[in-house]
């Protein structure tokens, strides 16, 4: 295949990636609860209004900071389908009393700096279902791009080094050139923050930051459909009132067994967990959704009688005790009790287990 065409493929795939931070106006706080439902509501028509064109995620920043309270991360094969999504939301009875304090746009493309099939992989983005997810805008000194493209790539080879050792974090680059005012908008999807935390870290050890010009601000985002990113800044009567009603009793309702098919599997959430259902032989499992190894989905992983291989690295664990049987994975699943009661599945806390 020619260069040429090569390069037309690559930049067929490409996508834009728009990141608006919203803050909402105070005065809307005081509007009765049920107008600011039923703004709400539209709100959230309008996005989904958009769902063939381009995909959206929703995360809250609600106590996270103090001048944005949540974010829309927009993934779209057009510059018109993301104009297009927020001047529709400007028009909602929402609008008026919306802000973008921060607002990024970017397109992804091949990194040059890794191997040809992690660059291909990279040239479009594949949002995980990971809670947190941390943003910020990267902008690097002109010295950077006046070393050769060895120099750089021998610098690039420790900072990639450093980021293997957190496979629990995922990195998303996108790229800002001309575009905005930053170069690249760097995002990380984890369960782990802590793992995020000592990334970041380690990597200003390494020579690359001396590179760095700016690299804020920074944005703390916790995952959640829009709805309920909408809840956390509206009335919290409903909310209030869900908390006390799961309180009331040790299980809880995630799944009509219909939806669990014999052989079947489902992704629910359990107390803001996710958590993967299994249908084996009549009986219903439910493990952590997310590989206590790099946080892979074990929802797509293999089934064997009672274990479960996860896709990513090929770890094995026992999904009665959450043990693990094999691969690189040293630390347990966790495992969580289940009910079935009138067609419908329940379950309680997790299990203990033991490594």
């Amino acid at each position: 295949m020619s260069t040429d065409k090569q390069n037309a493929e690559v930049k067929g795939r490409r996508q834009v990636v728009k990141f608006s931070f919203y803050k909402v106006d105070p005065t809307w706080l005081a509007q009765p609860g049920e107008q600011q439902q039923l703004a709400k509501e539209e709100f959230c028509q309008a996005v989904e209004s958009y769902g063939g064109t381009l995909r959206s995620r929703a995360y809250s920043l609600v106590g996270m900071r103090g001048d944005v309270d949540f974010l829309l991360w927009q993934i779209a094969d057009r510059f018109d389908d993301v104009q297009a999504l927020a001047s529709a939301l400007s028009g909602t009875s929402l609008g008026p009393y919306l802000s973008m304090p921060y607002s990024y746009l970017a397109m992804t493309r091949p990194s040059v700096y890794v191997s040809d099939k992690e660059a291909e992989e990279r040239a479009a983005v594949h949002p995980s279902d990971s809670r947190y997810f941390f943003v910020y805008p990267f902008v690097k000194t002109r010295k950077w791009y006046q070393l050769s493209l060895d120099e750089r790539q021998a610098m690039m080879n420790e900072h990639i080094r450093v980021g293997r050792k957190y496979p629990s974090v995922k990195l998303n680059t996108s790229y800002s050139f001309g575009m905005d005012d930053q170069e690249f908008v760097v995002a990380f999807e984890t369960d782990e923050p802590s793992d995020f935390l000592d990334l970041v870290m380690e990597l200003r050890e390494a020579k690359t930051s001396v590179y760095t010009e700016r690299d804020t601000p920074i944005f703390t985002c916790i995952s959640m459909s829009l709805r309920e990113v909408l809840d956390t800044i509206g009335s919290t009567q409903g909310v209030a009132s869900t908390a006390l009603e799961d309180n009331e009793g040790e299980w809880e309702r995630v799944a009509k067994l219909a939806e669990v098919p014999l052989g079947g599997r489902k992704v629910v959430f359990h107390r803001g967990e996710q958590v993967a259902l299994f249908h084996v032989d009549g009986e219903i499992y439910a493990i952590g959704n997310r590989c206590p190894h790099a946080s892979g989905p074990l929802a797509d992983g293999l089934v064997a009688g009672t274990e479960i291989t996860c896709p990513s690295h090929e770890s094995k664990f026992d999904l009665r005790t959450g043990q693990p049987l094999g691969g690189p994975s040293s630390r347990p699943a966790t495992v969580f009790a289940v009910k079935v009661e009138a067609g419908i599945v329940y379950l309680a806390e997790a299990r203990e287990t033991t490594s």
